[in-house]
């Protein structure tokens, strides 16, 4: 019988704090990502190598959906939004073990990386435009539309939440009963299919983080710009 989502089973107690299987999991995806890409990273040769060579294209392609989404150099951003998309990532993908139940289709996971994102947000934010600055923006067009910027904010915060949660459980609970009914090989083709469903929650999640931090931001001159505006 399947468990509800909602609910974890302890796995070991750490004095008060209890420790359950998707935090297990989580650090061991971080872990495995940290270790990696110290590995990865130890030593480039100038001469790139395929592995080097993949490791570029996908910090040229997240660098160029920085700025095709937030308008900005990305170089501020870049750890962050790649961190998020390559954890959110590995952790959908993790369903595909065996026995093991991937952290994203747990809430608190999802709050956990919700809340960061929200926290980045505020810190972009005030970074960029000061403390007074940021406030104010939940002034704007109006200073009547303050409760309602605020909610905005909190309900954006939600919909990472529920959007991530909802997808990532709805496919390993389908995969789940589908495989209690027909076994072991016909569920492969759902297994495909939650493997693009887990990388499309991935670039989601990222690009609404960008947006999101974007906001926040608001417009900031792109180098080119600016050395546009220079030769002028």
């Amino acid at each position: 019988m399947m468990r509800s989502p909602l609910t974890t089973e302890p796995l070991l107690h750490m004095g008060p704090v209890t420790i359950s299987t998707p935090v297990i999991v989580a650090w061991a995806i971080i872990a495995c990502l940290a270790i990696g890409a110290a590995l990865l990273t130890r030593k480039l040769p100038v001469a790139p190598s395929r592995v080097q060579t993949v490791l570029e294209l996908l910090v040229e392609t997240i660098d160029a959906q920085i700025r095709d989404t937030m308008q900005t150099a990305p170089a501020s951003y870049r750890a962050l939004i790649g961190t998020l998309f390559l954890f959110v990532l590995a952790a959908n993908w993790s369903s595909l073990l065996p026995g093991v139940e991937p952290p994203t289709a747990h809430l608190e996971t999802d709050a956990a990386l919700a809340l960061l994102v929200l926290l980045a947000t505020v810190a972009y934010g005030v970074r960029s435009r000061g403390l007074r600055g940021y406030l104010a923006t939940f002034a704007e067009p109006t200073w009547v539309m303050i409760p309602l910027n605020i909610v905005e904010q909190l309900t954006r915060t939600f919909s990472l939440v529920v959007r991530l949660f909802g997808n990532v459980m709805s496919g390993v609970f389908v995969i789940g009963i589908v495989l209690s009914l027909a076994g072991l090989l016909v569920p492969i083709p759902l297994m495909a299919l939650d493997l693009l469903t887990g990388a499309v929650q991935a670039y989601i999640f990222a690009v609404l983080a960008m947006v999101f931090i974007g906001a926040a931001v608001g417009e900031t001159p792109h180098p080119a710009d600016n050395n546009q505006k220079e030769h002028a």
